[in-house]
């Protein structure tokens, strides 16, 4: 059975007390989620934040990584670094890695190599922009994102892949969950043709102006199991709700 994820991507975003102020708030909850829940966050806060969620049910996870064991690469960190504080997971390929750093799909896939090999998940992110999709570029784009990891690691060593279109990341343009599902699936064929077994294990979830409201729709989807929620994870009653709707369906 696959796991059912939310995953907040705080982005450049929190502060010391707002992130006490976080987790406080979302422990506080009256039920506690019975799926995965992560918060990646900046580096910066990592060290704190996993002190704050020891015990919990909250994992805590990397927005990136440098996919370098080590050396002159000022400002960077290293997947050891980060398993060395006991992270679960990191981000890598987001869609403004990719667009805003030029980050390639070569260089996503190295970043996930160095996270397995140091105990850690990566969260693989692939997405199209709203040309490509006019295009009818879609399919093509995604499995050439995914096939570039794919090249290099296994699908049982992946978090998760997440499908999320450029286009409506933090545009609070979210696509129907049917648009969804028909990328999902594309996604789970290609796991499952990589190895059957452990290609149906992976999963698979949906990023993109994700929401409270919008949620259910999503999570009724056969292959969508789960969030990775940028804007709505910075409030953490929000983010509760968005993890309440996927243990719903």
């Amino acid at each position: 059975m696959r796991d059912r994820i939310v995953i907040a991507n705080w982005k450049m975003n929190g502060s010391r007390e707002a992130n006490r102020q976080w987790v406080k708030n979302f422990l506080a909850q009256p039920v506690k989620l019975a799926c995965r829940t992560v918060v990646c966050a900046p580096f910066i806060h990592l060290p704190e934040l996993v002190e704050a969620c020891r015990g919990s049910s909250i994992e805590v996870g990397a927005e990136d990584v440098n996919e370098n064991v080590s050396g002159a690469f000022t400002g960077e960190v290293s997947a050891a670094m980060l398993a060395e504080f006991g992270l679960s997971c990191a981000i890598v390929g987001h869609s403004e890695r990719r667009r805003l750093y030029g980050e390639t799909d070569n260089r996503v896939a190295m970043k996930a190599v160095a996270l397995v090999r140091n105990g850690l998940k990566p969260i693989v992110c692939v997405g199209e922009t709203l040309e490509e999709r006019e295009r009818g570029d879609t399919p093509a784009v995604i499995l050439r994102q995914l096939n570039a990891v794919l090249s290099v690691i296994r699908p049982s060593d992946l978090g998760a892949v997440a499908y999320e279109p450029v286009w409506a990341i933090g545009t609070g343009r979210s696509a129907d969950p049917e648009t969804a599902q028909a990328v999902h699936a594309c996604i789970r064929q290609r796991l499952v043709q990589a190895n059957a077994a452990e290609g149906r294990l992976v999963p698979i979830l949906y990023g993109g102006s994700v929401t409270p409201d919008n949620a259910a729709g999503l999570f009724r989807q056969p292959d969508i199991d789960g969030a990775l929620v940028g804007g709505a994870s910075l409030n953490a009653s929000s983010f509760y709700r968005i993890g309440e709707a996927l243990c719903e369906h």
